[in-house]
């Protein structure tokens, strides 16, 4: 891949990478940050494929075929070095660090830029980032350290402080619809639309909902969800079924479930809904349901999202978040 193409909603990020190189100013460190999905590592990579391009052309992209470019091509250049989190684990460990830093000491082949990128930054364990901070506190010449984080709190101050930051923006829907048809044209307007309002409109995101299976499994929790409010399922089952899937966010699909369902009490329209196409049967919920009680029960999954990623056994948080769920609604019928 050469990173030939910018991504129509990164016009704003673009020109701000090159009045570095225009106005002879490039950081030491830079921190890109934004939410997942809105190809952050896409627009870091352009940048570093530029930067190392030793013929770039007059649209300020990498000509795609100098020895340069073509070691970037077959991920061997020396003087590009990636890093990311280690599986199974998930972090950046010290060692990844130290083997970095051990390549940093040789000097620049090509005697343009050495770029760095650190993907998923906040992932580097304690030991990890004080070794790096090291690193940045003795700015080496010619040397770009590019960090790339959707979790922009977890990283450490000390970090924080020695980047200078740019921000990726939220693409405006239009864009984002037409970008993903131009990936999927088989892809129905409604189906995009309702993988970006899934996806918190970030389009990589959306787009892999639009490839892979995500948006039949959440119909289909959806109404298993639906069957344990009208007592049709009982919340072990489901939550026994729910446990068997894997690499889905079934605590955010309830989350935005509550949150469609409490709008409704405020009489919004479907167009500001997280999931429009179940606007119907949403709708019915905030006519059943009174508002203290679902705030309540709101509070419950928001505890529960952070109880996921820890030891709790996740089918007893299913278990727990269906149950209420059933008492909720069964409380209501028995009232009425």
């Amino acid at each position: 891949m050469t990173y030939s193409v910018m991504l129509p909603w990164q016009t704003a990020e673009w020109e701000h990478l090159m009045a570095y190189v225009q106005q002879d100013r490039m950081p030491h460190a830079l921190l890109v940050y934004g939410q997942q999905g809105l190809g952050k590592q896409y627009l870091v990579q352009r940048f570093a494929h530029f930067l190392l391009c030793l013929a770039p052309d007059k649209k300020n992209a990498a000509c795609g075929h100098c020895p340069s470019c073509l070691l970037m091509q077959a991920h061997t250049h020396p003087d590009f070095y990636f890093l990311a989190p280690i599986e199974p684990s998930e972090i950046i460990s010290i060692e990844q660090i130290r083997v970095l830093l051990q390549g940093l000491s040789l000097t620049s082949h090509f005697n343009l830029y050495r770029v760095i990128i650190v993907n998923q930054a906040h992932t580097m364990n304690t030991n990890a980032a004080n070794a790096f901070l090291k690193y940045l506190e003795e700015p080496v010449e010619r040397t770009l350290i590019v960090l790339i984080t959707d979790q922009y709190t977890r990283l450490p101050a000390t970090i924080i402080s020695r980047c200078q930051k740019l921000p990726v923006m939220v693409p405006a829907n239009k864009q984002s619809v037409s970008w993903l048809h131009l990936q999927k044209s088989e892809a129905t307007v409604g189906d995009i639309q309702t993988c970006l309002s899934l996806a918190n409109n970030a389009p990589y995101t959306a787009l892999t909902y639009l490839t892979d299976n995500t948006l039949s499994l959440r119909n289909a929790c959806y109404k298993e969800w639906l069957a344990v409010a009208k007592q049709q399922q009982h919340p072990i089952i489901v939550a026994e079924q729910w446990i068997k899937l894997t690499n889905v966010t079934i605590v955010a699909w309830m989350v935005s479930w509550v949150i469609d369902i409490t709008k409704f009490h405020f009489t919004i329209t479907p167009q500001h809904l997280f999931n429009p196409d179940l606007n119907n049967s949403l709708q019915a919920f905030a006519k059943q349901l009174e508002l203290k009680e679902l705030i309540m029960f709101y509070d419950l999954l928001l505890i529960s999202q952070q109880r996921m990623v820890t030891q709790i056994n996740n089918q007893s948080i299913y278990e727990e978040i269906l149950i209420a769920w059933l008492n909720l609604n069964s409380a209501k019928k028995h009232d009425s």
